[in-house]
Formats: structure tokens, sequence, C-alpha cells
């Protein structure tokens, strides 16, 4: 008998030698008297064993079938090993025909003897700020370094922008390293599929805004201001507000993204046979939509918040890397170890000395 029935036939005692009434028996035991009668009558038929359910020691009909249950433990064990629990109960349906809820099978993994694969800390206390109303407001954007294509290919880096009001990965793309030509293909693909956001969030990386631990050169000192970076003058050409976080934590929403995306992403790859960059970011795309069906949340207010390009610029014109050049006495400009021939003027006078801008 458990602890609880213990305590029943104890009270159910105490009434039978009068020591007790039922109304307080009621009070002790949290049930109500017709409840405190009925089991009164089952203790004088059976003795105290009638006091333990009837269910106890019988499989419940809504029980996973043993073939099934070892199925999926097989499953697990040879193809599903680096795969979440929640992540797990929607691939077993979606790829192997197998309905089970994430409660039962993380109860089935847990009484199989298999850990969660990812240990989670208890979090400090901070307060959450609340997300922006509208769609296109403000966009986290960030870069993370990790083994993506496990031991099957070489190491990436996967940036992306996430908006802070739904939660929908605008674009993300894989690239060798964290660079600026990844946030700029990024930035393009939001400007493409949705429009100009408000501003972005970012950290303090030098590809955002200028070290200021680092002197001003000649040229900033003579115009007073840092010359911005290939990325901050696109945003600043845009009319974007550009936000730079003191923390990884000011910008949970892609912290936690890149989490998920880890937990998740990496096993579809693995899966795909995947074990290259292009071929991740082919697969990339199409993984992005389901991401954004199963964690989009609607925004507050229904009206979005994304502009249209400013003047009908085309995007290419602003998502790019520009340099300014003067050109030299025989009408070129040199452009990294590249030399090119600058058209005259079109009354077919030189431009030398004339300052150009490459795109």
């Amino acid at each position: 008998m458990s602890t609880r029935e213990q305590r029943r036939a104890w009270v159910l005692s105490r009434v039978e030698a009068g020591e007790m009434g039922t109304v307080e028996a009621a009070r002790l035991l949290g049930l109500t008297e017709r409840s405190v009668r009925r089991l009164r009558a089952r203790m004088a038929r059976e003795g105290p064993a009638g006091l333990v359910h009837g269910n106890r020691g019988r499989a419940s009909p809504r029980r996973v079938p043993a073939a099934t249950r070892a199925r999926i433990l097989q499953l697990v064990e040879n193809r599903y090993t680096d795969v979440n629990d929640t992540h797990l109960a929607e691939l077993l349906a979606e790829r192997e025909g197998v309905d089970i809820g994430r409660v039962t099978l993380r109860r089935l993994l847990r009484d199989a003897g298999r850990p969660p694969r990812r240990r989670r800390r208890a979090p400090r206390h901070r307060c959450r700020r609340d997300r922006m109303p509208k769609e296109g407001m403000l966009l986290q954007t960030d870069g993370s370094r990790h083994d993506w294509l496990g031991d099957r290919g070489p190491r990436l880096t996967l940036v992306g922008m996430i908006d802070d009001a739904t939660g929908r990965v605008t674009a993300a793309t894989f690239r060798e390293q964290e660079d600026t030509a990844g946030y700029l293909t990024v930035l393009a693909a939001t400007l493409r599929r949705h429009g100009v956001p408000g501003a972005i969030y970012h950290d303090r990386a030098s590809i955002f805004e200028p070290p200021l631990r680092i002197p001003l050169t000649l040229e900033e000192q003579l115009i007073d201001t840092r010359v911005p970076t290939q990325l901050g003058r696109a945003v600043a050409e845009l009319g974007i507000g550009s936000i730079a976080a003191r923390s990884p934590q000011a910008k949970g929403r892609i912290e936690r993204l890149w989490g998920t995306l880890q937990d998740r992403l990496i096993p579809e790859l693995r899966l795909a046979g995947i074990d290259d960059r292009d071929g991740a970011n082919a697969f990339l795309a199409r993984y992005l939509a389901r991401h954004n069906r199963r964690f989009m949340v609607s925004p507050t207010e229904p009206e979005p918040a994304w502009r249209r390009m400013p003047g009908g610029t085309p995007i290419e014109r602003v998502c790019c890397f520009k340099y300014r050049r003067t050109v030299a006495r025989d009408g070129t400009v040199r452009a990294v170890a590249t030399i090119l021939q600058v058209p005259p003027k079109p009354n077919g006078r030189s431009r030398a000395d004339q300052a150009v801008e490459l795109h």
C-alpha cells in the first residue's frame, strides 16, 4: 500500500472505532463525506486491501505497443541519436509514420536509460524586454561559429537575422567565417523578401562599427568623425537604426535561435547527407520555411512596419562594397591588385585626379 492508502486506512479505522466523525475524516483526507462513506463500505467488505485502486498493476490500454517502443529505441540508437526529444517526436511523425506525444516519448527514452541531449542550467534572474509590437520594427542579427556539418565537412559560421516581434528568421546563410559579405547577403535577402526594417540590434564587432580603441586616421581627423564600416554605411544609406548590444543576453532572441538550430538543424543536415557549404545553403532555404511555421508567433499589432527602399534604389547598389579611389594620370584606378580603365568624361576630357566610387 502507498503512503496515501495507509493514511486512509488509519483514519477510517478511527471512524469505525467511533473516535472520529465522518465530517472530520473527510476534512483530514481531503475528500467529500460521500467518498468517505464509500471507502468505509469497501474497507468493511475487503479490508485495507479494498483501498487499493483497481487499476494498480494493470497495463494502460493506451500504452505504446511493445513493438512500437522497440522500433523507436532502435531508430534512436541507429539514426536519431543526436536529436532532442521534441524534434524527435516531430521527425518520427514526418519520416517514420510513428505518432507519439512528446511527454510519452520523453518518458520512454528516460525509462530506457537515454538521458536528455542537453542539460539546462537554472537561468539567472533577468528582466525580459517585451517584444516589439510590429513585425519589421527591429531585427536582431549575429553569427554562430559551430560544427554544423559535424565531422563530414568544414567548420562553418551561420549568419542570420530574426524579427523581434514574430521570431521569423528573415534570412540566413552559411559562410566560411563571420564576415561583412555574409551580413550584406543576409541584409539583401531580407530587403527583397520583406522590406527595410526600422532598426537592427547587433553586437559590438568591428564589422558593424569601428573599434573605439583604434586611433582616428588622418582622413577621420580632418572630417572629425569615424569612417563607417561597409555594413555601417549600407545601414545608414537605408535609414536603418543601428543598436549595439552591451551583452549577449541583450539580444537573447537570436542567441536562443542558435541553440534551437544547433539542436535541430545539425541532425537534419546529417540526415540529408550534406557535407559542404553550398549544399548546406541550399538545404537551409527549405529548412527555414518549416522552422518559421513551427516557431513564429503573431505580433501584437498586425500592421507590419517594413518600409520600401528609399528612392527606388536598387538593392545591389546598397548591399555591396564601396571604395573611393582617385583616377591616375593614365585614366586608371587600382582596386587591390586589379587596375581598371576609367572612361573619359562626355566632352572627351580626362578624369585624372578626380575621386570616383567603386562598387
